[in-house]
């Protein structure tokens, strides 16, 4: 009875006990996830104006990574190696550039500023200067 059994009960669990990350627990089903977790990004990433080179940066690097992940077919071990991670961990980093696009449409970061920066205000370390 055990024999027939056993490979119904290993199909049900994880395909890992652990991310070996503490408080990073294995999700059930990371690629549907993470798709969708790029595809939103994407569609925040819409509302910002297209001349910004925030979104044109995030924009570029969410839509490398949704391919990595649609090229991976399904498979989590291909997902991990292209990505170079683990796919819970780009899940959260994912998560965490959707609450930033969030923040960056609210903030309007690509407007001009309130007052102009004084003079000097973005030269670093000019060595023909003091």
């Amino acid at each position: 009875m055990l024999r027939v059994t056993r490979p119904l009960f290993s199909a049900l669990q994880p395909l890992k006990a652990s991310t070996g990350i503490t408080g990073l627990a294995v999700h059930p089903d990371p690629l549907p996830a993470l798709k969708s977790t790029y595809t939103s990004t994407l569609s925040l990433l819409s509302s910002l104006p297209a001349t910004s080179v925030y979104r044109q940066a995030t924009e570029a690097i969410t839509k490398h990574r949704l391919a990595l992940v649609d090229g991976a077919n399904g498979d989590i071990a291909a997902a991990e190696k292209s990505l170079g991670n683990q796919v819970e961990v780009a899940i959260e980093e994912a998560k965490d550039e959707e609450k930033l696009v969030g923040k960056m449409i609210e903030w309007k970061a690509w407007e001009n500023l309130e007052t102009p920066a004084p003079e000097g205000q973005w030269r670093y370390f000019d060595p023909n200067t003091e």
